[in-house]
């Protein structure tokens, strides 16, 4: 065995990073919420929830104990829902070793006050001396299951902690490129779900491939619009975690956020949307914070707030384009770097 890594999260996504890691030699202890899920990725070798078709590295153990699954980890992934990311977090500070490297997976911001994944694990995790990453890109996971090609992103300050991670997760279907822009790798993958479940929506609503470019080209010029005003770098979001993840789940029936925007467009409500998705999608937490949050400091969004009023305010789904079109809004390319 090369490294004990520990993945806290049993969804989608961690269940295929976690293969990833025991396949290439090293030591695996995936976290699971209960003894019952456990009990079965041990058994059957697979985790049958999310991906049944995918038969695991024996180099994995399932646990619902989370000293268990931290003890002499050398390398933590989070791959949980954003909504309980800071409770686990919070759960792990005592049990961790200091100077050891925990990295994001999980795309999603939290609001009152205003936080990336990364911002709580510095928040809570410094006295550690930790080492702090985020991982991002187009990580559709059922592609990743079936061993098709995918790239994704590290970020991070520490050179050590990226070199690690690509020795840990690289694969021959699974490329991992790096990044110093720790900011704008968090934002483009949190943003860019709220633009996948507008581009389901108007899929939904069959709007033709000319009205796709608009809206893609248009998600992209708020996103990066958003970035600068949050201090990170619009360039970061013409890389595979900004255009290319957006590009991914705007276009997929495998994305959760496209899913679940399409319901919309087919007229169903925010709670029968999400009930027929059945996984969690982040974008409709992303949406009310990054709404909030536009507001406060007046950056124009209209494609974002749009998808809130036909959410919140009961417009209709076809308003979308309306007020897209209708928007006075009408400079194309605005790529600023921070502090022009």
């Amino acid at each position: 065995m090369q490294n004990k890594v520990a993945v806290l999260g049993g969804g989608s996504f961690g269940t295929v990073l976690a293969n990833i890691a025991a396949s290439n030699g090293n030591e695996v202890t995936l976290w699971v919420r209960d003894a019952d899920q456990a009990l079965r990725i041990n058994s059957e070798g697979a985790n049958s929830s999310y991906h049944p078709e995918l038969q695991l590295s024996n180099n994995i153990t399932a646990s619902e104990d989370l000293n268990e699954v931290i003890f002499n980890a050398k390398l933590i992934l989070i791959a949980t829902p954003s909504i309980i990311f800071e409770t686990i977090v919070k759960r792990i500070a005592p049990l961790i070793d200091s100077n050891i490297a925990v990295i994001s997976c999980t795309k999603g911001i939290r609001h009152n006050p205003f936080k990336t994944m990364s911002n709580i694990i510095e928040d809570n995790l410094s006295f550690k001396n930790v080492s702090v990453g985020v991982l991002s890109g187009p990580n559709l996971a059922r592609e990743i299951a079936d061993n098709k090609i995918a790239g994704t992103v590290i970020a991070s300050k520490n050179q050590s902690l990226i070199d690690q991670t690509k020795l840990i997760l690289s694969s021959d279907t699974f490329k991992i490129y790096s990044s110093s822009d720790i900011n704008g790798i968090e934002l483009a993958g949190a943003l860019k779900n709220i633009y996948a479940i507008i581009c389901g929506l108007a899929s939904s609503l069959e709007v033709g491939e000319n009205a796709n470019g608009l809206i893609l080209t248009r998600s992209m010029a708020e996103m990066s619009r958003f970035a600068v005003a949050k201090g990170a770098d619009p360039i970061t979001f013409l890389g595979l975690a900004g255009m290319g993840d957006l590009l991914a789940t705007c276009t997929s029936t495998l994305s959760r956020n496209f899913q679940l925007g399409a319901f919309l467009g087919k007229g169903h409500n925010l709670s029968d949307a999400k009930d027929k998705v059945g996984q969690v999608a982040e974008g409709i937490r992303t949406l009310e914070v990054a709404h909030e949050e536009a507001g406060t400091h007046n950056i124009n969004m209209p494609l974002m707030e749009s998808l809130y009023k036909i959410i919140y305010q009961n417009k209709k789904p076809e308003s979308l384009l309306d007020d897209l079109i209708n928007h006075p809004h009408e400079i194309d390319v605005e790529f600023t770097q921070r502090g022009n």
